[in-house]
């Protein structure tokens, strides 16, 4: 039990550091670098760039690790009989920050990894670094592809699992 809640504390503090760099990154990007429509024509080009420039296996590597998160998550919501990720947080507004905050909380290994990643690749490739799209890679390759996969998993390892979905008799 001991173990257990000293892993959950661990998982949300990561979460909360990774919160904090992506608070930095989009601070410290609008003061480097302002908004304009140069500004968003260039983070366009440098990011439809990436998938062909180095180091594109993080284009498959992290929402693969992504998915693997997400089916953990789905069948844990499926056994535990919880309504569909992605659904909850479009339509329920008691349980959205608590599940979002799930999702960071277990993606935040993967965002890390992946601003990392994406710093390496634009010191490499661009020779500078531009913090807020780090984060706008890191987001698009570990939160988004866990939020669209985990609610799907769920329904069909209730299916698997021979578990009703809400509002089925059974």
């Amino acid at each position: 039990m001991m173990a257990r809640v000293e892993q959950g504390s661990e998982h949300s503090v990561l979460a909360l550091f990774v919160g904090v760099i992506a608070a930095l990154s989009l601070v410290l990007g609008g003061i480097w670098y302002g908004a304009s429509s140069e500004v968003l024509q260039r983070v366009w080009q440098d990011l439809t760039g990436r998938p062909s420039g180095p180091m594109s296996f993080r284009f498959f590597l992290q929402p693969a690790m992504a998915a693997i998160a997400a089916t953990h998550d789905g069948i844990r919501d499926a056994q535990l009989g919880r309504s569909p990720y992605f659904w909850t947080i479009l339509n329920d507004p008691e349980k959205r920050a608590g599940r979002l905050r799930e999702g960071w909380v277990t993606t935040a290994r993967i965002m890390l990894l992946g601003i990392g990643m994406d710093a390496i690749y634009q010191l490499k490739v661009l020779g500078t670094f531009y913090p807020v799209e780090a984060l706008l890679i890191a987001l698009a390759l570990a939160f988004v592809p866990y939020a669209l996969l985990r609610g799907p998993i769920d329904r069909i390892a209730r299916w698997w699992l021979g578990i009703p979905a809400k509002g089925e008799a059974s």
